[in-house]
C-alpha cells in the first residue's frame, strides 16, 4: 500500500556519510522534531535527477527553508559511497542531506518502489517529493513514469 497524506513515516535503516565512513540512522531520527523535505530519485547521477531534480532543490534550499523547511534531504536507492560523490559532483554542500535508501527498505515500506530491471537498474524507488512534519506526511506529490514537475522543488515551495 502506498504512503498518503497523513500517515506516518514507516521505521527504516537509512545511512549518510560521516566523516569515518557511512553511518547508519533511523527514518525515525531523520523526522523527528523536524520539518523536512523529502525528495526521491530514481538514481544518482541519472540525467533528470542530475540536470533538474537535485539542483531545482539545491537552487530553492534557502526559499524552502524560509517557508519553515528544517531539512532538505534527497533520498536514493543507492548506497551512502555514491549519494557523498554525488553530492559532491552537484555542490550540495550542507543545503541538502543526502541519504541512501541502499536495500530500499524505506521505499518499499512507502510503497514507492519501481522496477528499474529493464535498465540494468533493479529496485528503485519512484520519484517524488513529500513534506514531513514531526514524521507525519503533510504534501505527496508522486510522479507519473517518465515525467518531471510534480516532484520538483518548485512544486513543493508553491504548496508551502
Amino acid at each position: 500500500m502506498t504512503i498518503k497524506v497523513g500517515d506516518r513515516i514507516p521505521e527504516a535503516t537509512l545511512a549518510v556519510m560521516g566523516e569515518k565512513g557511512p553511518q547508519q540512522m533511523t527514518s525515525g531520527d531523520l523526522f523527528k522534531g523536524k520539518t523536512v523535505a523529502l525528495f526521491a530519485v530514481p538514481g544518482a547521477f541519472t540525467p533528470t535527477c542530475s540536470a533538474k531534480h537535485l539542483p531545482g532543490f539545491v537552487e530553492h534550499a534557502e526559499d524552502l527553508k524560509a517557508k519553515g523547511v528544517d531539512q532538505i534531504v534527497c533520498l536514493s536507492v543507492n548506497d551512502a559511497f555514491v549519494m557523498n560523490a554525488w553530492g559532491k559532483d552537484q555542490n550540495v554542500g550542507a543545503k541538502i542531506a543526502m541519504v541512501a535508501d541502499g536495500n530500499a527498505e524505506l521505499t518499499r515500506k512507502l510503497g514507492l518502489e519501481m522496477d528499474g530491471s529493464k535498465f540494468g537498474m533493479g529496485a528503485r524507488s519512484q520519484r517524488y517529493s513529500m513534506l514531513v512534519k514531526d514524521g507525519v506526511v503533510e504534501k505527496l506529490n508522486v510522479e507519473d513514469p517518465g515525467a518531471f514537475s510534480a516532484s520538483s522543488a518548485e512544486t513543493l515551495l508553491g504548496q508551502l
